[in-house]
């Protein structure tokens, strides 16, 4: 077994991240989801009154 571990090379960041477009993405998920959500919600209440036993 090797006892000697050499430490990690330090991190080299490549580009500077884009904060306005990742924000912009993050908020067009989370609008996707909250609006899928309604439109199931709004979906399974519509079958319910029209498939009922």
């Amino acid at each position: 077994m090797a006892n000697k571990h050499e430490p990690l090379p330090p991190l080299v960041h490549e580009s500077a991240m884009d904060y306005k477009q990742h924000e912009q993405t993050y908020n067009g998920f989370v609008s996707l989801i909250k609006y899928s959500i309604i439109t199931t919600a709004v979906v399974v209440v519509i079958l319910y009154f029209l498939v009922q036993p």
